[in-house]
């Protein structure tokens, strides 16, 4: 069901943003929708997420209309702010959000595109679970405006995908991407490396049978053991092996040879795309700090600088705004210190880099050291930018910790 939500100032029962806050009604908006269902629960996953036994009361029937009251919401907030602007970016995800009935996810498209309006050319993604994608979701999905599309696949090794409690099959990933292509939506697969029981030779088959689907897009991310999950505990009981740091080094560096070789060109540390064009928007919006109003449970927004956070329960969240108040429960924001702390974690993973002049003198001083030990683009660094190395996406983190110190 997730972490916990973090500390912050309690948020104002209208959602009212502050009034000395700066709004730049010029800057691009980014609508992100939360579906917070599921089927089953994958053992590794910490997200805020419900399967049927766990919603205490939450109907998914009624989920789309409690969505559209947040949106009702946000145009008041925005619109008193002088501040409503079109959604650049627009995305869904969970959870599963193909779970819901693909009209449900057509309405409350239609709810954002009615309250913001969209820009031109926005990117409209949908994340998928394999099991749930048919040509018939598909096609109403592009019907409504859906042009992208985020396919769960993790693996394509059966030992790998059950040691994950994934339930799809690699035949359905293949559907759901033929499926996708033939709507004309851009698709994107994530995989996951490092799980028990998966060694190098399971990895590449997965990296090549992503590879032969051709979509625009892929993610590999690292198995990451997050504490309160059931792979967690079965880590903790000794009944599997913890994932080997060493091993998952040598599965990224298999992952970026034979995505590069493939055409793929890395452009955030776990995020590899056919051409500029085809990198996600949403996302890149997240490590760059821009606007973006999160709607659904547990969903965090962003807005000149104020971060805050809704209910994180179905059910607490529709209550809210059933009574007509706003659904967060809490707000920050960010001094200097951790906007530049901030700022160096999400900017340095990306291919367009950090601006050296936002770092501090000393931490200027730093970059040379990280020249030396081949973690940061020498060239890049000429031209005023952090941009990591192969081998400084490895240790990604000792560059920040070098930076920020």
């Amino acid at each position: 069901m997730g972490a916990a939500l973090p500390l912050g100032d309690p948020a104002p029962a209208d959602g009212a943003l502050p009034e000395d806050i700066r709004i730049d009604g010029e800057a691009d908006f980014g609508a992100y929708l939360h579906v917070p269902f599921c089927r089953v629960r994958c053992g590794y996953c910490d997200f805020n997420t419900y399967t049927a036994t766990e919603l205490r009361g939450a109907r998914q029937d009624q989920y789309a209309d409690e969505v559209l009251r947040e949106i009702d919401l946000a145009v008041n907030v925005l619109g008193a702010r002088g501040a409503l602007r079109p959604a650049s970016t627009v995305f869904f995800g969970g959870g599963t959000p193909t779970l819901l009935p693909a009209g449900d996810l057509a309405r409350m498209l239609h709810g954002v595109r009615e309250a913001f309006g969209l820009a031109d050319g926005a990117e409209i993604t949908v994340e998928a679970n394999p099991d749930t994608v048919t040509d018939a979701v598909v096609s109403r999905l592009a019907e409504a405006g859906v042009n992208r599309m985020s396919i769960g696949m993790q693996s394509s090794v059966p030992h790998v995908l059950r040691s994950l409690d994934r339930t799809h099959t690699p035949e359905n990933v293949a559907r759901a991407v033929e499926a996708g292509r033939a709507h004309g939506l851009d698709v994107s697969v994530d995989l996951i490396y490092g799980a028990p029981g998966e060694g190098l030779a399971d990895w590449r088959a997965s990296l090549e049978t992503a590879i032969a689907l051709e979509p625009e897009h892929i993610s590999a991310y690292a198995l990451i053991i997050e504490e309160g999950t059931k792979l967690h505990r079965q880590i903790s009981r000794g009944e599997v092996p913890a994932p080997d740091d060493d091993l998952q080094a040598d599965m990224y560096e298999l992952a970026d040879a034979a995505l590069a070789g493939a055409g793929y060109d890395w452009y955030e540390v776990s995020n590899w795309s056919k051409g500029t064009e085809h990198r996600s928007r949403h996302n890149l919006a997240y490590w760059r700090n821009q606007d973006w109003w999160g709607f659904g449970p547990g969903a965090h927004s962003h807005v000149a600088g104020l971060r805050w956070w809704n209910a994180k329960h179905p059910a607490a969240y529709a209550q809210r705004l059933a009574a007509g108040e706003s659904p967060a429960v809490g707000t920050e924001r960010p001094d200097a210190e951790a906007r530049l702390l901030e700022a160096v974690l999400l900017e340095s993973r990306i291919r367009d880099g950090l601006d050296l002049s936002k770092l501090p003198a000393d931490a200027r001083q730093a970059v040379a050291g990280l020249i030396a030990d081949d973690l940061v683009e020498p060239s890049a660094a000429i031209r005023g930018r952090l941009v990591l190395t192969l081998r400084g996406r490895l240790l990604a983190d000792a560059v920040v910790r070098a930076l920020t110190a």
